[in-house]
């Protein structure tokens, strides 16, 4: 006998589902069939969720109705921007929420041995990313919202591909050759600096103020100053990074290299170890977690400096600059095509220095 398991994301759904039954239609372009098709699998998935028929018929099922239902629900706007009624949006948050249900069943309704797997680590975060896409579409769509103000991201995915050229040019030169250049010189002169401040005092007491100092000066106070140095190509866009990137990783060297307990270092003493033979194997090997936290917050500080240095002088090339030309043009979804690029861009350098970083100190207590 079928038996039933409430949950709250399948109540709300259902009285919103109910609510929408009285506010047809979805929208003034539906047509009936259209309308009845995605009554009808809504409210399946609704029951579905409502069920007990097990995890992996009642996730898979849900995963499949909620999704046929949500797209079939943007298909009736496309071509009819701003027709949108109460109905369509309440049926939208009755997907929604169903959505909502399925990611918590992928989690393993919040144990924590299911967020450690791959559903829990891989499918649930690009399940949350889909529905902001497809909230993202269904809002701006909907309700007919002015393409200066938000483009879809359906129009931004097409501008990508028919950009795909320009927006290659503009990541060679931002990404290729100031990011990257500005990233590593900065990263690695600020280590080490830090390695010869911690030998010699005075070099730590007198650069730490003076990084304090510069950590508080605008981009947009150096950015210009750098363009009159070092020209209008992407050598001052990395001279900006250098000065951005050099300072967090010498204060976390700098503390990283104080982590080593005091225990551990008397041992290295009483080993007869010199100074170099103890920051190599003791110390060094401490300070990797603070070493790797500046390459992190170097990863986003670099990118962020290259984009805004562009806005002070650069070739007619470099996602900075095309953001800046697009706005003044209102092709927005140009510029948010460049936004997008910076974003997946700045991830993957994120992501790709946490990899380096779980495998370098796996030792450490966070990864047990």
């Amino acid at each position: 006998m079928m038996s039933f398991k409430f949950n709250w994301q399948s109540v709300l759904a259902a009285l919103a589902f109910i609510v929408a039954m009285f506010s047809l239609p979805l929208t003034t372009a539906a047509s009936a069939e259209t309308t009845t098709a995605i009554l009808v699998v809504t409210a399946a998935a609704i029951a579905l969720a409502m069920m007990d028929v097990g995890a992996a018929a009642g996730t898979w099922g849900l995963l499949v109705l909620v999704h046929i239902a949500v797209f079939q629900l943007l298909t009736t706007i496309h071509g009819a921007e701003g027709t949108a009624g109460w109905s369509f949006f309440l049926v939208l948050v009755a997907c929604w929420l169903l959505a909502w249900r399925l990611v918590t069943m992928l989690s393993g309704d919040g144990s924590s041995r299911s967020g450690n797997s791959v559903i829990g680590r891989v499918i649930v975060p690009a399940l949350f990313g889909i529905w902001i896409l497809i909230i993202w579409e269904a809002i701006t769509r909907g309700a007919g919202v002015p393409f200066v103000l938000l483009p879809p991201p359906s129009a931004i995915g097409a501008r990508i591909l028919t950009a795909v050229p320009t927006l290659a040019a503009d990541f060679r030169q931002t990404v290729l050759k100031a990011v990257l250049f500005g990233f590593f010189v900065g990263s690695g002169a600020g280590f080490l600096v830090a390695i010869l401040a911690d030998r010699f005092r005075f070099l730590s007491n007198g650069l730490l103020p003076v990084g304090n100092l510069v950590s508080a000066l605008p981009i947009i106070g150096i950015a210009p100053v750098m363009v009159i140095w070092f020209g209008f190509d992407w050598q001052s866009k990395a001279a900006v990074v250098i000065v951005m990137t050099f300072f967090p990783m010498l204060v976390n060297t700098i503390e990283g290299l104080k982590a080593s307990g005091r225990m551990e270092r008397d041992l290295m003493q009483t080993y007869g170890s010199s100074h170099w033979q103890t920051l190599f194997k003791l110390r060094l090997p401490a300070a990797m977690p603070f070493i790797f936290n500046a390459l992190k917050i170097n990863s986003t500080l670099a990118l962020i400096g290259a984009l805004v240095s562009e806005f002070f002088g650069t070739p007619i090339v470099g996602m900075g600059f095309r953001i800046s030309t697009e706005v003044g043009r209102m092709n927005l979804d140009m510029v948010w095509a460049e936004i997008a690029l910076a974003a997946v861009v700045g991830s993957l350098f994120y992501g790709a220095i946490a990899l380096l970083e779980r495998a370098v100190t796996f030792w450490h207590p966070s990864y047990r």
